[in-house]
């Protein structure tokens, strides 16, 4: 589904097999409440499964975390990818589409948009789930290092931590109420792409 600007809404399909079940319940319980708060029997509840069915599936509640992790990391990248298609946008403009990606997902209320973070600082960094989450930021990192050398930017790795850092920092001030967060970050890092251009 679009908003009225075009940018793709982070919409998941329709669940139909047990395990996706599972993982759709499970996706906005953790992305609301986070994952300690969120016990097995209430996912069983949610999603509608027999307890044998979910144990079939998922032997251990860390594993659905991990599904979830994954399904959110497929679908925010697959929105932004898309995004910056739809635009038609190159170089440093794919860059900057991402902020206003960021930007609609944060009016809209889309309380799994800082998952990743939300996993890593609940479990800590030497959690299996923390350390999941650490994967998938730094895959993160990866796509916008990729879009960096696109353009023709200087040490896109470097840049890469900083755009980073903006996105993440966004995500909290969204968090506490600034609706203007994705596009101060958004600015900022008009003026890092000015740095770092040879």
């Amino acid at each position: 589904m679009q908003t009225s600007d075009g940018t793709e809404e982070p919409v998941r399909p329709a669940a139909s097999s047990p395990s996706e079940k599972i993982v759709a319940a499970a996706y906005d319980l953790f992305a609301r409440r986070g994952i300690r708060d969120v016990g097995v029997d209430e996912l069983i509840r949610a999603s509608g499964v027999a307890k044998a069915t979910f144990y079939r599936h998922f032997p251990s509640k860390d594993d659905v975390v991990l599904a979830f992790l994954e399904q959110w990391y497929q679908e925010r990248t697959a929105a932004i990818e898309d995004a910056i298609a739809r635009r038609g946008t190159r170089g440093g403009a794919a860059m900057l589409t991402i902020f206003d990606v960021f930007d609609d997902w944060f009016r809209q209320g889309a309380v799994q948009v800082s998952s990743f973070l939300h996993v890593m600082m609940e479990m800590g960094p030497d959690h299996p789930l923390g350390k999941a989450s650490i994967r998938y930021l730094e895959r993160t990192r990866e796509q916008i290092a990729d879009l960096a050398k696109a353009a023709g930017l200087d040490n896109p790795n470097d840049f890469a931590w900083s755009i980073h850092i903006l996105i993440k920092g966004a995500m909290v001030a969204a968090a506490e109420g600034d609706a203007h967060a994705a596009a101060r970050a958004k600015a900022m890092a008009g003026l890092l792409m000015e740095d770092h251009r040879p």
